[in-house]
């Protein structure tokens, strides 16, 4: 259950002669709790699986399996609700995040090792906007952190990264994932094929 009201989303489209109708009103239909990481929930907005998106009454694209990045050329939005990091998953979480992000359908992308600062470190080949709606987060590098609140943004490129929520209370975030490709020379300095 999360700590946050639900989301409301209103999708809008086109009557077949062209006026613009309200095509869709109400929850989200794909909210997914992190089996592997208690309290943490994906939210799913909408995808493009594209550029130029196709701008038409085509279907949802937010059902069907969670996926961390976006599509190919593509895009995401989500929010996504975090609970307080506990001592227990500071101790132990690492052994837990090769399971979490296969459940959000992207298990390469887990970066965390034993002298990782966090057990949520990962990369994504993607330009993340990330917005801190309600509560407060550390953006934690593999140099340096910051501490956000709500109104704060991150540009987020391609980064290893975690999101450790010190505060003691949930945080609710806003993410827009944009497709993205590693400069060949930064891929090679990755060790990313």
């Amino acid at each position: 259950m999360s700590a946050f009201p639900s989301i409301t989303r209103i999708v809008t489209g086109h009557a077949p002669d062209g006026r613009s109708v309200i095509w869709e009103q109400g929850s989200l239909p794909t909210v997914v709790e992190i089996a592997a990481i208690p309290g943490t929930l994906f939210h799913e907005v909408w995808a493009t699986s594209g550029a130029p998106a196709p701008v038409d009454n085509g279907p949802d694209p937010s059902l069907g399996p969670l996926s961390l990045p976006p599509p190919p050329g593509g895009t995401r939005i989500r929010f996504v609700d975090i609970p307080p990091d506990t001592e227990e998953f500071l101790r132990n979480g690492a052994s837990r995040m090769e399971d979490a992000f296969d459940q959000i359908g992207d298990k390469a992308a887990s970066t965390v090792k034993g002298d990782s600062p966090h057990p949520l470190m990962h990369r994504t080949e993607s330009i993340d906007y990330g917005i801190v709606i309600e509560g407060e987060m550390t953006l934690v590098l593999d140099e340096g952190e910051v501490l956000l609140k709500p109104g704060s943004v991150v540009v987020q490129r391609g980064t290893n990264h975690a999101w450790a929520n010190r505060s003691g209370k949930p945080c609710r975030m806003l993410f827009v994932l944009v497709a993205g490709s590693y400069d060949p020379e930064l891929a090679a300095k990755l060790a990313i094929r």
